[in-house]
C-alpha cells in the first residue's frame, strides 16, 4: 500500500484495534500465476499475533492457503468523497478520505476439529455479544460438529501490518475545518464517521 508519511499509521495496538473493530475483511491470495480474494469475516487472536478465517472447501482459494501462499488481509474503514469547495485554500482538486489497514501472514490449517469449533464458538460470540437474544454456539451438538465437513479453517500468523488513515492531515488546518464542518452535517452516518477521525487528526496536529 502506498503510504505517504503524513497518512501512515505505525501505532501496533491503534492498528489491530482497527481490524478487531472493522473485522469482515477481504482476503486476497496469489498462488502459481492465480489470484484470489474472498470476502470473510476475521477473528484477531493477540497472542499470535494471528487472523483465524474459514471457508467453504469448494472455494478455489482454500487451494492456495493449504499451499501456503502469502495472504493478505484488506480491512476497510469509513471513507468519504472530499470536495475542493471546502476549503478555504484554491486551487484544489477533489479526494478521497479514508481508512484501511493492510494485514499480511502465512496460513496454516487448523486441523483438529476442537480448535476449529473453539474459533467458530469464538466468532459466534464476538457477533452476537449485545443482542437482545444471543445465538449461542454449541460446539458438542452432532449438527455443528457435522457442519465442520463443509468448512476449511486457518490460522494466519502476521508478518507485517500496514495502516493508512487518509484524514485530510496533509491540508491548512483552515482547509480541515471546512472538511469536518461540512463531513459533519452530512445526512450519511459514514460521512460523519470520517468527520470524526479527521478531528481526531487535527487535534493530534494541535489545530
Amino acid at each position: 500500500m502506498y503510504l505517504p508519511p503524513a497518512f501512515r499509521v505505525d501505532d501496533e495496538e491503534a492498528l489491530y484495534r482497527f481490524v478487531d473493530e472493522n473485522s469482515f475483511a477481504t482476503v486476497v491470495t496469489h498462488n502459481e500465476g492465480e489470484m484470489i480474494a474472498s470476502h470473510l469475516p476475521v477473528l484477531l487472536d493477540r497472542a499470535g499475533p494471528s487472523l483465524l478465517i474459514h471457508l467453504a472447501r469448494p472455494n478455489p482459494q482454500v487451494a492456495h492457503l493449504e499451499a501456503g501462499a502469502e495472504t493478505l488481509c484488506i480491512f476497510h474503514g469509513p471513507h468519504a468523497y472530499v470536495s475542493p469547495s471546502w476549503y478555504a485554500t484554491a486551487p484544489a482538486v477533489p479526494t478521497w478520505n479514508y481508512a484501511a489497514v493492510h494485514a499480511y501472514g502465512k496460513p496454516s490449517a487448523l486441523e483438529d476439529d476442537g480448535k476449529t469449533l473453539a474459533m467458530l464458538g469464538a466468532m459466534v460470540a464476538r457477533y452476537e455479544a449485545g443482542r437482545a437474544r444471543p445465538w449461542t454456539f454449541d460446539p458438542g451438538l452432532d449438527w455443528n460438529r457435522q457442519m465442520l465437513r463443509g468448512i476449511r479453517a486457518f490460522s494466519i500468523a502476521v508478518t507485517r501490518l500496514e495502516g493508512k488513515f487518509k484524514m485530510s492531515q496533509n491540508r491548512s488546518a483552515e482547509d480541515r475545518v471546512g472538511v469536518i464542518r461540512e463531513l459533519s452535517g452530512s445526512g450519511s452516518q459514514m460521512d460523519r464517521q470520517v468527520a470524526e477521525l479527521v478531528q481526531a487528526a487535527n487535534s493530534k496536529r494541535g489545530a
